[in-house]
């Protein structure tokens, strides 16, 4: 369980969000950190890439890795 504070504008903000797209606030929450965690684990993978002086990946490498290729 984890209890979060927001700022009255915030609240506000993401009641009218929930309201508009008949989702809960709940949903838009877990949505935000989830992507907050995944740009914190990628970060932290690069951070660590640079301190051990590993090799950059070249972008085309990248996309054919990941099937963005085609």
């Amino acid at each position: 369980m984890l209890t979060v504070r927001l700022t009255p504008q915030m609240e506000t903000r993401l009641a009218q969000l929930a309201k508009r797209t008949g989702r809960s606030k709940s949903h838009y929450a877990k949505q935000a950190i989830a992507e907050f965690l995944d740009d914190q684990e990628d970060y932290l993978i690069a951070i660590s890439r640079l301190e051990d002086d590993l090799p950059s990946i070249p972008l085309d490498k990248v996309a054919k890795r990941l099937g963005l290729d085609r």
